[in-house]
């Protein structure tokens, strides 16, 4: 296929409707109020398990013939994606007269990457419920414009905040990809596993206004996304409040399967400032979702259950899984698999660990990672995350939950674990920054880079060796943490100053939007397109399970194989001052995400033969960019961050 512009090579599937298509202001919107647990709180550790609950066929059409109901009294008919929460679609259904397709928003000045092309509505919907689901625990329930909100290059995004940081989740959008390696993909001749998560999102994750995680007795079991204006975006300014037709539909929908009030994201402040979870309020609704007919009573002619390729099998609504138990490929961790107690791992759907520690597999590193020092690394930074105090969980003061991943310098997943509540996109992101860490701290940065087709591509390494200036940059001579790529990948460096020239990893401002960031997304290209002509029938073949076209380290082994990625949250891994591997962690805020990888690494270094990377190396001690340049960082540790302790300055000297 040609790698050229993407719109390009989507012309022809752009043109396809899906085949096989069957018979307030920023409060938390709630338009019921969900029932208590109806079971006992069971422990692990610090931690409590997932409560046992699950939508079942009757739960989905109620959240469908609801969202039906207040999209036929606003006139904009959808499409109504419902999944549970590990991205099993359970159902699509698209209404008589809903657009087919939507626009990915255009770009500032002409198109690059994904800006402008054209999709299918169906897929833009399931990945606005898979979002919602995606973001949300038991601690924060989180929106499709709460991800808008946090992924912008100012924070929070308004006219009023040019100068102010870029997102806390800049770039989380091309996580959970259709091309990862380590997402599920849909099985549709079922079979042992063919339920298992977490399953991709055909678009990445949404910043679109119209998708909502769905609580079951306060127990969080799924999403729903509804896309109906043809408009795939996200909002720029939420310093006003929006009526948004797809929102309401979707807050509609949720009725009977809201969020306790007290963890939706306008109870959660980020530095300083509140989260938004939705402009819709149960009083911008045009009908009360309590009088939608029954599912099984809409009238013939309302819409038909449809069918998608890679997701849903169309025909007939289905039921969504137990999360933590071993059909939804997410569970407990045996004391055999993970001896620190509340371990919960990914299962194959056989009772089998989909990453236990192993070895790793790059042999040039002289002694690669061992599977015993893998197991130390995921224990110490586990245990550092049990007693840090979370950021963006409610009640406030609540333990950290976060996904915890190691990969050598291959970029093979040596090992992961994750906390029982740890929201679900964090064990996907937990990779891609050990591998985007280990990747840019590696000898083969450059050359792998300059191995890519895309010209593209390519030229982000002359781009970042102007920008040091070091002509020899990405050869593996700087250890890069992952809040040192993301100064490098911002639109403004230093990160959110208007009027300063971008970081090099960065498209430019004028060329940037969150569905164009720069070597982030440039490399991902090919593999969306690909994926998005099978979704249409305009190709017979998927994508590969392998984001990027750099050239493999070796047959079979890729150093960003589920894509890069851009905010906090990873380390690379020394032995003796060589490379061996990267540590990533998300789920929790940037800082303890920081924290958790550097102090797991830190710890470990007392128990096996690794350490950190050598001060001296670190990217902290880089000085780089336009007059006046600017100190990279390498880490950045919260303050006052456990529960139990009144520790300081915690990564200070380590």
């Amino acid at each position: 296929m040609k790698r050229g512009p993407f719109g390009t090579f989507l012309a022809c599937a752009a043109a396809l409707a899906l085949g096989a298509c069957g018979g307030g202001g920023g409060g938390g919107g709630s338009t019921s109020t969900p029932t208590n647990p109806t079971t006992p709180v069971v422990t692990a550790g610090p931690y409590a398990l997932p409560g046992a609950e699950s939508l079942s066929t009757t739960d989905v059409q109620q959240v469908i013939a609801q969202a039906v109901n207040e999209a036929k009294a606003r006139n904009t008919p959808a499409v109504i994606a419902v999944t549970d929460r590990v991205g099993n679609v359970l159902a699509v259904y698209s209404m008589t007269g809903a657009r087919a397709t939507a626009t990915i928003r255009p770009g500032p000045s002409g198109n690059l990457d994904v800006q402008g092309v054209v999709v299918p509505a169906a897929a833009a919907a399931i990945s606005k419920a898979i979002t919602g689901a995606y973001l949300s625990s038991a601690g924060q329930a989180f929106s499709t414009r709460t991800a808008s909100m946090i992924v912008q290059e100012h924070f929070p995004p308004a006219p009023a905040s040019q100068g102010l940081e870029g997102g806390p989740l800049f770039g989380v959008q091309f996580s959970s990809l259709p091309c990862s390696d380590l997402v599920a993909r849909f099985a549709p001749a079922g079979g042992t596993g063919a339920l298992i998560g977490p399953k991709r999102a055909p678009l990445g994750l949404a910043g679109d206004p119209g998708g909502f995680p769905l609580y079951k007795n306060g127990v969080l079991v799924g999403g729903v996304g509804v896309m109906s204006d043809g408009d795939y975006a996200f909002d720029p300014d939420v310093s006003n409040i929006d009526n948004d037709d797809e929102e309401n539909v979707a807050l509609a929908a949720t009725n009977g399967f809201t969020p306790p009030v007290n963890i939706t994201a306008d109870k959660v402040a980020l530095a300083g400032t509140t989260l938004r979870y939705s402009d819709a309020t149960s009083a911008t609704l045009k009908v009360s979702p309590t009088s939608a007919p029954a599912f099984a009573a809409l009238p013939a002619g309302t819409g038909t259950l449809t069918a998608v390729t890679g997701y849903y099998p169309g025909g007939a609504v289905l039921a969504g899984q137990v999360f933590g138990q071993e059909a939804s490929g997410v569970r407990q961790a045996s004391t055999a698999e993970f001896s620190v107690p509340g371990g919960f791992i990914l299962s194959n759907g056989a009772g089998q660990n989909r990453y236990p520690p192993r070895a790793g597999s790059d042999a040039e590193v002289g002694t690669p990672l061992s599977a015993t020092e893998v197991t130390a690394l995921l224990e110490e930074a586990f245990k550092v995350m049990a007693h840090a105090r979370g950021a963006i969980r409610q009640p406030a003061d609540s333990t950290a939950q976060m996904s915890i991943a190691v990969t050598d310098t291959h970029g093979v997943i040596l090992g992961l674990v994750r906390a029982p509540d740890a929201s679900v996109f964090g064990t996907d992101v937990a990779v891609q920054k050990a591998r985007s860490a280990t990747f840019f701290s590696g000898p083969s940065a450059a050359s792998d880079l300059l191995g890519d087709p895309s010209a593209d591509v390519r030229g982000f390494v002359q781009k970042t060796r102007d920008f040091f200036p070091d002509q020899t940059a990405l050869t593996g001579k700087t250890a890069f943490g992952m809040r040192s790529i993301g100064n490098l990948a911002r639109p403004f460096f230093p990160d959110g100053q208007a009027g300063r020239p971008n970081g090099p990893l960065s498209r430019p401002i004028a060329q940037w939007s969150i569905f164009s960031t720069g070597l982030q997304s440039a490399l991902i290209l090919t593999n969306l397109g690909q994926h998005l002509q099978y979704v249409t029938g305009a190709a017979a073949t998927d994508t590969a399970p392998r984001c990027t076209f750099l050239p493999d380290a070796t047959p079979g082994q890729n150093r960003l194989q589920n894509g890069l990625q851009i905010f906090p949250g990873g380390v690379p891994i020394y032995r003796s001052g060589k490379l061996v591997g990267g540590i990533g962690v998300s789920g929790d805020g940037i800082d303890q995400d920081d924290m958790t990888a550097f102090l797991g690494v830190f710890n470990a270094s007392a128990r096996v033969g690794i350490t950190e990377a050598p001060t001296a190396i670190r990217a902290d001690q880089l000085v780089v960019g336009p007059a006046p340049a600017q100190r990279l960082l390498y880490v950045n540790c919260p303050f006052a961050p456990f529960l139990d302790t009144q520790d300081q300055n915690v990564c200070q000297g380590k």
